[in-house]
């Protein structure tokens, strides 16, 4: 038992820091493409489809969640999460191709692949889980979320510069920050590739089938059914569970109105400046907001797993209403639009960070993985149609209207986490 922890501490540690590391790469790529896909979209396909570039990119990354769960349930956390690296890498250069060829097609094509990046940041939250003690798993968790600040803050204040850079060989300066978006994925799926050894969802099996071994005689029959699990059978788990469902809600909810006043803000803002002026201003303002949704994600964690997985949730749902309010009437004061931006990560790591957690830890172990990948899926979908949409409201009615409906969205989740049931399943899994 004694030599079954210290491999479990071991391989945790190594893990955890190779997930930083991996986390600041990428979040380079994710955060430029973040700050200039709605203008892109904008110049090449119009206000009203300016939040279709996100939301494809969302959907891609949820609808690549699916089988890169799958592939790691089966494989391990290495080649899934590598895989949606590289595919995002090709995202990223479609993108750069699209621009250059004026192709609208191509552009979303190339969007939808470009979130398979956004997938593996996500599904590495998870991979930090894997070998956690449940008294530390929502700072283990929390701190992959938080390593990302630092690429994803300095992303999208290199959008601008960068894009500046390969204009001067006819690259459209909107369309230039994807070509490195494209080779930090690469650099990320490298490093995952090579370093992550041993792969800590395959350990954390290994050592619960020798737990297994003492009490069970036949463990290998356990582990094959772990194998078997289908998209459906996580399904069936995680409407049976009341906790999985609020921490399933609470991220697609938190993200839904993140990206809906995200997406849109950049557009909002280019509304009042010039083009240069526009990429400066939204760098700036984007990477206060991911300062916000990564930056103290650490104390998010700690929060969590000291107050509870339901307050950290609702505290978090407070913060977004309240970013709403603030970026419904700022009208273009730059200082203000900051302010809301900044309050809107704050919730989005409170929702996303406690819900995670939540998730994960009231699940079985056989379904865990697959369930993680249909979490992304319903979370990429409910963030995908705000992009969608937020394009449509800001063109018939403008940002402060758009705003408030994000903040009614979040009606349904502040009822289902204070259902008595919600409240009475969360205890007993803590």
């Amino acid at each position: 038992m004694t030599s079954a922890v210290a491999v479990r501490s071991a391989v945790q540690v190594r893990t955890v820091r190779l997930l930083m590391v991996v986390e600041v790469v990428s979040g380079l790529g994710v955060a430029m493409g973040i700050s200039v896909g709605a203008l892109l979209t904008r110049a090449m396909a119009g206000t009203a489809l300016s939040g279709a570039a996100q939301s494809a990119a969302v959907v891609g990354g949820g609808v690549l969640a699916v089988p890169a769960a799958a592939l790691m349930s089966r494989y391990g956390r290495r080649p899934g999460l590598a895989l949606c690296y590289l595919t995002g890498a090709v995202g990223g250069v479609a993108v750069l191709g699209s621009a250059l060829l004026d192709s609208i097609p191509l552009l979303f094509v190339g969007f939808f692949l470009f979130g398979a990046g956004s997938t593996a940041k996500l599904q590495s939250r998870y991979a930090a889980t894997d070998l956690a003690e449940p008294h530390r798993r929502g700072r283990q968790l929390s701190l992959v979320v938080w390593s990302t600040t630092l690429g994803a803050v300095i992303g999208p204040n290199l959008a601008s510069p960068l894009g500046g850079t390969l204009s001067r060989y006819g690259i459209p300066e909107l369309a230039g920050p994807f070509a490195f978006a494209a080779v930090s994925f690469l650099l990320s799926a490298l490093l995952l590739t090579v370093f992550l050894r041993p792969d800590p969802l395959l350990t954390a099996q290994a050592l619960t089938a020798q737990t297994l071994a003492a009490t069970d005689p036949a463990p290998a029959a356990v582990a094959d059914g772990a194998q078997r699990q289908t998209l459906g059978t996580a399904a069936r788990a995680v409407l049976a569970s009341p906790a999985a469902r609020l921490g399933m809600a609470a991220m697609a909810l938190g993200h839904l109105v993140m990206v809906a006043v995200m997406a849109m803000t950049p557009v909002h803002i280019g509304e009042t400046h010039s083009a240069p002026d526009t990429l400066r201003i939204v760098g700036f303002v984007l990477s206060v907001h991911v300062a916000g949704m990564y930056g103290l994600s650490p104390v998010v964690g700690w929060l969590t797993d000291r107050a509870g997985r339901v307050p950290v949730i609702l505290g978090g749902v407070a913060l977004l209403i309240a970013a709403c309010a603030v970026a419904a009437t700022a009208g273009h004061d730059t200082a203000l639009l900051t302010a809301a931006l900044l309050m809107l990560g704050l919730g989005w790591s409170g929702t996303m960070v406690a819900g995670s957690t939540l998730f994960t830890e009231s699940l079985p172990a056989a379904v865990k993985a697959r369930a993680q990948g249909l979490s992304d899926l319903v979370t990429g979908l409910s963030g995908a149609s705000a992009g969608v949409l937020s394009g449509i409201v800001v063109e018939l009615s403008g940002y402060a209207v758009l705003a408030l409906l994000a903040a009614l969205t979040t009606i349904p989740l502040i009822a289902l986490a204070l259902r008595p049931s919600t409240l009475a399943a969360v205890k007993v899994a803590d």
